[in-house]
């Protein structure tokens, strides 16, 4: 067994990631990393030290990913045999390999940083486990469940795959998708915990200084790079890759409070946006009203709600999204996400059915209804499993119908007053922060095209 240790200072301004050189000497077996920074005492609001960690094999940088924890932990271990969650198992072949620090914030002093690395050749016995999750359930078309951003031990989470599981079942979902931060390390792992109840899709949270993006329902083992903010101009060929192996490009959160987590890439390269993400809030308010903002300029990027959750105290499936899919698979369901004909719901209980009607013909949510300009156009809104708050209907012009509940509610348009329709339904707890009231769903808009 060797060790190697590593020291160096980072002041304010540092590179977003530096990569310490590693040379791995042949005969290596497992490969130990323990990795620790100063933390010094500050005034109140000054900004302290925080470092991410993850690791490159020989092959390189741009192909010899092996893992990333972020600030979830201060070390990891890989062999061919296992590997720490958030890390790929495989041979530790000999020659150079990088260590990567991501300074996610520096303190005005500066950030000293300690690496250890430890080479063992001890032998390793086993392989690891390849569970991958099956891309379909047999289930034919209907409205399904969802939660498209969850987090577990594999990157920031607190709750294990298994305890996803069951949460997600618990919360009556028919699917989730795994969205780790810069890992598919748990993709492996998945197809343990799926079955005919429960679709479960791979994918991926791009954790980049610019932004937070989902890329869901890639194939188990794709990785996606992170390592970029806007100004650097590659995001696109980034959205490009993951669309090439047939994933959805998602924005989360686009108003996140956290360091580096609002959106700072536009929405060009999206196929989705996360209106809604977790608890309803006045960043969520904030998002509602610039996804709003793109149909009205002629753009409809369907709207997705997903619970964030993280550990105990965080809801999965709060919001959910409910989708019509013709399968319950992974095909049907990104179609579905894809065309927008879904809805957000904040509960299981929760059911909504918008309808536009003319001429004796019918277009639903994410559906458009060719109508004359002037022609008569009747709007049914019907919600269930919200006993008290408000639905409101609303179009390109604004809020044009409100009502309490319980429904139904039917409002008359033409194609020339209205582009589109979409719903809300709040709870009945408006205050000053939320002067609307907390959503308990929101769907995707019906387009009149006059």
């Amino acid at each position: 067994m060797q060790k190697r240790v590593y020291t160096g200072h980072l002041d304010p301004g540092a590179a977003d990631y530096v990569y310490l050189p590693v040379d791995v000497p042949a005969g290596t077996t497992r490969l130990a990393v323990r990795y620790s920074y100063d933390r010094p005492p500050l005034a109140a609001g000054t900004v302290g030290n925080a470092c991410d960690a993850g690791i490159f094999d020989q092959r390189g940088l741009d192909t010899g990913f092996r893992g990333w924890s972020g600030g979830a932990r201060d070390r990891f271990e890989l062999s061919a045999a296992d590997a720490t969650p958030g890390y790929l198992p495989g041979p530790v072949e000999p020659g150079r390999w990088h260590v990567v620090l991501g300074p996610y914030t520096v303190a005005p002093g500066g950030l000293d940083y300690t690496v250890e690395v430890t080479f063992d050749d001890a032998p390793v016995v086993g392989e690891p486990a390849v569970h991958h999750p099956p891309a379909s359930t047999g289930r034919g078309p209907g409205w399904y469940r969802g939660d498209c951003h969850l987090h577990t031990v594999y990157s920031d989470g607190g709750r294990t795959p298994a305890q996803v599981a069951a949460a997600a079942r618990a919360r009556g979902l028919d699917f989730i998708n795994s969205s780790e931060h810069n890992t598919p390390a748990s993709h492996r792992i998945w197809g343990e915990h799926a079955g005919d109840d429960l679709l479960i899709l791979t994918g991926e949270e791009i954790t980049t200084r610019n932004g937070h993006c989902l890329a869901i329902g890639l194939p188990p083992g794709s990785w996606i790079d992170w390592r970029y903010r806007a100004a650097d101009g590659v995001f696109a060929d980034h959205a490009a890759r993951v669309r090439e192996l047939g994933g959805l490009v998602v924005p989360a959160h686009p108003y996140g409070q956290c360091v580096a987590c609002s959106w700072k890439f536009g929405y060009e390269q999206a196929d989705a946006v996360e209106v809604w993400n977790g608890p309803w809030s006045i960043g969520n308010e904030a998002a509602l009203a610039t996804w709003d903002g793109t149909l009205v300029a002629g753009r409809f990027l369907p709207a997705m709600g997903n619970s964030d959750a993280h550990r105990d105290g965080d809801v999965v499936g709060l919001p959910q999204t409910v989708v019509h899919a013709e399968a319950l698979s992974a095909t049907g369901i990104k179609a579905g996400l894809a065309a927008g004909r879904s809805y957000l719901a904040d509960d299981a209980a929760v059911t909504v059915s918008l309808a536009a009607t003319a001429d004796g013909r019918t277009a639903g949510i994410g559906e458009r209804l060719a109508v004359a300009p002037d022609a008569p156009v009747t709007v049914r809104l019907a919600v269930t499993g919200v006993p008290a708050g408000t639905v409101r209907l609303v179009t390109d012009r604004g809020l044009v119908h409100a009502a309490p509940l319980p429904g139904p509610v039917e409002w008359r348009t033409t194609a020339r007053y209205t582009s589109y329709v979409r719903a809300e339904v709040r709870h009945a707890d408006a205050d000053a922060a939320l002067p609307y009231g907390s959503m308990a769903a929101l769907t995707n808009p019906i387009f009149l095209d006059g």
